[in-house]
């Protein structure tokens, strides 16, 4: 293992746990890759400890070109297949064609409704049949995530959810990264921590939320996709 802390070692170590757990309880499980920086890891960890887990992204069509560029440099780093999911283009066609491109501007209506479009549905599809899925989630990436655990039942998709990272800090996630040489999305050196969309992630300054860079025009109890939000 590479020069880390004790700290960050143990974390390391936990998180490996629940990858074992679930390669030995679930014979279908899944992470579902942004390639931000937590999924980035999550990846690393995967492809070291737990190669029968999957890994898949979804592709908006909108995502920033550093995506494009942290995606290709990952597949040439670890060798690995990653299912690509895209929005049904016909859904896209009529959003666009009856709102407009950028209409997620105008209403949180509107922009969920694009959300659900260009990730929730794709999400659906690629979680079809599995047992469990995996997400780069933390507490401390957002109020609608304080009280996020380990394991869950997802009621809307139906199936286990896991967070392995659930308690780890934003240094602790550079940390690894830096010390395992992981490949990441260049954004987050320009001050882009929570990265989506082009046109719904921009940079943070210093003091801010992690997610205020996530549709920052609306309230922070809003700024979900659709793809984390538990059934009621």
């Amino acid at each position: 293992m590479a020069e880390i802390s004790e700290k960050l070692a143990a974390k390391v170590e936990a998180a490996k746990q629940v990858l074992a757990s679930i390669t030995a309880d679930y014979d279908s499980a899944t992470l579902a890759s942004s390639y931000g920086a937590e999924d980035m890891v999550l990846m690393d960890l995967i492809c070291k400890f737990a190669p029968e887990i999957e890994i898949f992204t979804l592709d908006t069509g909108r995502l920033p070109k550093e995506t494009y560029d942290v995606m290709q440099e990952a597949k040439a780093h670890y060798n690995r297949e990653v299912a690509v999911y895209f929005p049904d283009a016909s859904d896209v066609e009529a959003y666009v064609t009856e709102n407009g491109p950028n209409a997620f501007y105008d209403s949180v209506e509107l922009r969920k409704q694009c959300c659900g479009i260009r990730k929730v549905t794709p999400l659906k599809r690629a979680l079809a049949g599995k047992k469990a899925w995996l997400t780069g989630m933390r507490r401390s990436q957002s109020v609608t995530r304080s009280e996020l655990p380990v394991s869950e039942w997802d009621e809307t998709f139906g199936l286990q959810k896991f967070s392995p990272l659930t308690d780890w800090s934003n240094g602790d996630v550079k940390a690894y990264i830096k010390a395992f040489e992981v490949p990441y999305n260049k954004l987050h050196d320009e001050g882009v921590v929570s990265i989506g969309c082009a046109p719904c992630t921009r940079a943070i300054t210093p003091g801010e939320d992690i997610r205020a860079g996530r549709w920052w025009w609306e309230n922070p109890e809003s700024k979900e996709c659709g793809l984390h939000v538990k059934a009621k």
